[in-house]
């Protein structure tokens, strides 16, 4: 799978504790809207997914964390690779956080399903929306998002600017 880009803080011990969490995301697009998960508390869009488990492929893990955070259910024949971003930042518990975060497209059931949330999760009332990806972007980069990780919401903006860039996502403007 291909690099998409690297966000690196340099801000970290590279011989201390390290904690590494590879994860997946789903990029599901349908007229040119993407479905994302909006924090209404700290109002920030993310692709939907999550941390891969032990024993766990990347395509069970983005199946079961869609359908969790989204009620989305993947179509699993339709999942196609897209590429990774690579972040590497000072942990809050240990001196360098690794994730991988592959991404992935698919398409998924018009049935929706009740979600199941985390508690932090239920906490940030986590609600899917298809959305247009200026305005995903927009909130993403100019609202106050209180103690979320600026890098991750950075992340999902530099994703979305690479799909319109490479004309995946066509905008029915």
């Amino acid at each position: 799978m291909r690099l998409l880009f690297k966000i690196d803080t340099k801000d970290y011990n590279i011989n201390g504790k390290k904690f590494v969490r590879p994860s997946v995301r789903s990029i599901i697009i349908e007229n040119g809207k993407v479905a994302m998960i909006h924090s209404l508390k700290y109002d920030y869009y993310k692709f939907p997914g999550g941390g891969i488990e032990d024993g766990e492929s990347n395509e069970e893990a983005l199946i079961r964390e869609t359908l969790e955070e989204s009620g989305l259910i993947i179509i699993p024949e339709t999942i196609r690779e897209y590429g990774y971003v690579r972040r590497i930042q000072k942990g809050k518990k240990e001196d360098v956080f690794l994730q991988d975060n592959f991404y992935y497209f698919c398409e998924v059931e018009p049935k929706i399903v009740e979600q199941t949330l985390d508690d932090y999760e239920a906490d940030e009332q986590f609600t899917c929306e298809y959305v247009n990806p200026y305005v995903a972007i927009n909130i993403n980069r100019n609202k106050d998002h209180g103690p979320k990780d600026p890098n991750m919401i950075e992340r999902e903006s530099r994703v979305l600017e690479l799909l319109i860039k490479e004309g995946i996502i066509k905008l029915n403007l």
